[in-house]
């Protein structure tokens, strides 16, 4: 993970006058409530978490932000684990972390959840595809050999009212734009759909409900994109986004997905999914009103350069 570079001069702020304004955009946006009688999840790419400076006052936004989830699939963290509990200290005291152990790029996934909403069960590992199966993963029009993940997806098992999830937090490897790097990428995508395809049909899985989320690096969510071709060919539902902007910061990239299959997860969907888009004002008003550029670099020094997706289900 390389740290983003610090936006000059540095950008000031009242914490409380920020908070007052993620929650503004938080009710225009329409991100639900946490409700009883409903499991409120999302994904967010915390961007170099460990590895670039964040102030407290920072951390207290972020915090901010993860506490309206009961359960938050989480990228990027870094080895050093300093930073991440400092920003668990401004969650209310029920909020716990599991983490995977480091994988390319030296980073961590993992998953923040409200413990009072959500218990984690027995069940925690990576994904992975044993070598006597890298033959099937493989894609018409896609080149290369699938030699496994550059960073092994994380998942966990969680319990909802009475509803039991296999949730995933996955990073698929990026790259570059080449070609090589793209069907690197596919084949990736293609062995994470196909191990929750396996895992939700299995009846001795132990649970058929596979919830997965991450940053897939998908720019564009249609079939003009192999790797959102590899991701649905075998039956993962990525539901379209109730707003109009992607995952990626700047760019409105579709890189952050969330998937299930037909099934239990399917009826429960209470159909709110969508992009929280933090970054837009009154948020750091003081940074638009100098540059958009400026803006930008502030946001994702002192925040991240992902927004969080959430979706909703009926438990």
């Amino acid at each position: 993970m390389v740290p983003h570079d610090r936006e000059t001069p540095t950008f000031t702020y009242a914490a409380d006058t920020q908070r007052d304004a993620l929650r503004l955009t938080k009710a225009a946006r329409g991100l639900p409530d946490k409700t009883d009688g409903r499991l409120l999840a999302g994904t967010w790419n915390l961007t170099n978490f460990g590895e670039q400076d964040r102030t407290d006052q920072d951390l207290e936004l972020m915090a901010e932000i993860i506490g309206w989830f009961d359960l938050l699939a989480v990228q990027e963290i870094a080895d050093d684990l300093g930073q991440l509990r400092k920003l668990m200290q401004h969650l209310p005291a029920g909020y716990r972390v599991l983490l995977s152990d480091i994988g390319g790029n030296r980073e961590r996934a993992g998953f923040i959840y409200d413990s009072g909403r959500v218990d984690l069960l027995e069940l925690a590992g990576e994904v992975a595809v044993p070598p006597s199966d890298h033959r099937y993963i493989r894609m018409k029009g896609v080149s290369g050999q699938y030699r496994g993940f550059d960073r092994n997806p994380y998942f966990a098992a969680f319990r909802a009212g009475p509803m039991t999830v296999t949730a995933v937090s996955a990073h698929l490897f990026f790259g570059g734009s080449s070609y090589v790097h793209v069907d690197r990428r596919t084949l990736e995508a293609y062995a994470l759909a196909r191990w929750a395809d396996l895992r939700h049909r299995a009846t001795q899985a132990y649970s058929q409900n596979v919830l997965v989320m991450g940053d897939m690096n998908l720019p564009k969510r249609d079939l003009a994109s192999s790797v959102y071709k590899a991701l649905t060919k075998r039956g993962l539902i990525l539901p379209p986004h109730s707003t109009s902007v992607g995952g990626a910061l700047a760019t409105d990239h579709e890189y952050d997905q969330i998937g299930f299959h037909a099934g239990a997860l399917k009826n429960a969907f209470t159909g709110s999914v969508g992009v929280f888009d933090f970054d837009r004002r009154p948020f750091f008003e003081d940074a638009w009103d100098r540059s958009s550029s400026y803006f930008f670099a502030a946001v994702k020094r002192h925040i991240a350069d992902h927004r969080p997706l959430w979706v909703e289900f009926a438990v």
